[in-house]
């Protein structure tokens, strides 16, 4: 059962072109099924988490790390009374909008478009869902309810106004254009938190990825066990378990004082949450979104503790020098990409070139060449770098 600080399924703000609902889903679990079927999320199948995808079988790309984010928010959702249909659409489109090759191809984006506008990852994946998929015979995008898009655009805190967090948002910069488009349209409320499930989906996606890139890094060699057991909470869990099972195969004790650390995660949110939603006593949806700070988060004393293990991760994983090297090699397969298509977009595919008739600028150019390079995977950008430019 629902509570009342939940969004109700059929309270819903609407959608930008109006549709007749569903006899049997509500309007947050169709747009989960859109999502789903779209081609953008098919591609986060070949694109990177923090390993290239052509790198290993067994690591993460950013198609499973948003069904392990999804998971996740689904249970937290669950176990607070909110809407896991909502939950659940915010964390699988969460991630739509990444380019080839992760942050690091972010990076490289984010620099060649600073003179058109620039680059966000969730800025792009809004323009995903209102504009680039094109499958419906009536609309441009997937027509999501404004709660999902809200959810899209605000789920790690507000845009603009105090509350804005001003290292990312600062209060003098523009907003993306491909947010400001959206916004224009459909006004999504930048100055206010987002609903409590868009909250529960930027949570759990900090719970996916920080326990499935100490099971990657582990695979990957990057570190060991035993300097996991030098960390906080996770040296506990391996203690636990070798306590429990002494002398167990690696793997396994790995999987074991892992997923503690992933149930341990889930249950801080919960309480935390729990007693703030307790305290707080929101009468519904809009009160959530009208506090000065998120509801959803975790106990102080975990944070810091996960401070301390991301703070490892960094250093030993995302800035390892075998992953250092790769950044750099498809960094410049960005950097030649890109470049290529604003001289020559007559080498842009036959669906993408009919739309080169109609820019007026060399910043409509940019940006619908960004559309095609972001869109990119891995694998596919690879290809077009050794075909177009070696």
């Amino acid at each position: 059962m629902l509570k009342p600080y939940a969004t109700q399924p059929f309270e819903t703000r609407g959608r930008l072109y109006p549709e007749e609902l569903s006899t049997f889903r509500s309007p947050f679990q169709r747009d989960r099924d859109r999502i789903i079927h779209s081609s953008a999320f098919r591609r986060l199948k070949h694109k990177t988490q923090v390993f290239v995808e052509h790198e290993g079988d067994y690591y993460r790309t950013r198609l499973t790390h948003s069904i392990e984010v999804a998971q996740v928010a689904r249970t937290l959702a669950g176990a607070l009374g909110l809407n896991e249909g909502l939950a659940e659409a915010v964390a699988l489109a969460h991630d739509l909008g990444h380019s080839p090759f992760g942050h690091t191809g972010e990076d490289a984006l984010e620099l060649l478009m600073k003179p058109y506008g620039g680059f966000d990852h969730n800025a792009q994946a809004l323009r995903i869902v209102t504009k680039l998929e094109r499958h419906y015979a009536t609309f441009d995008g997937l027509n999501l309810t404004w709660e999902s898009l809200e959810g899209i655009a605000k789920h790690n805190g507000p845009i603009i106004g105090p509350y804005a967090d001003k290292k990312k948002h600062p209060e003098d910069a523009p907003l993306p254009y491909a947010l400001k488009e959206v916004n224009d349209q459909f006004d999504l409320e930048l100055h206010t938190f987002a609903s409590a499930e868009a909250q529960v989906a930027a949570i759990a996606d900090d719970v996916a990825y920080n326990h499935h890139d100490l099971h990657d890094g582990l695979r990957a060699g990057l570190f060991t066990a035993e300097d996991l057991m030098e960390l906080p909470l996770t040296g506990p869990a391996y203690e636990e378990v070798d306590r429990l099972y002494p002398g167990l195969e690696r793997n396994r004790r790995d999987h074991e004082a892992l997923r503690r650390i992933f149930g341990l995660m889930v249950e801080d949110v919960i309480a935390i949450a729990s007693n703030r939603l307790e305290s707080a006593q929101p009468e519904c949806a809009q009160d959530i979104r009208d506090m000065d700070r998120t509801i959803i988060r975790f106990s102080k004393p975990f944070f810091q503790n996960l401070k301390a293990i991301k703070s490892f991760l960094f250093k030993r994983m995302y800035r390892a020098p075998s992953v250092v090297k790769e950044r750099k090699r498809v960094t410049e397969m960005i950097n030649a990409l890109f470049p290529l298509f604003m001289e020559k977009p007559e080498l842009l595919p036959a669906e993408w070139r009919h739309e080169v008739d109609g820019v007026q600028s060399d910043t409509e150019l940019a940006r619908l060449v960004l559309d095609y390079v972001a869109g990119m995977t891995d694998r596919f950008a690879i290809q077009e770098y050794e075909r177009l430019c070696t």
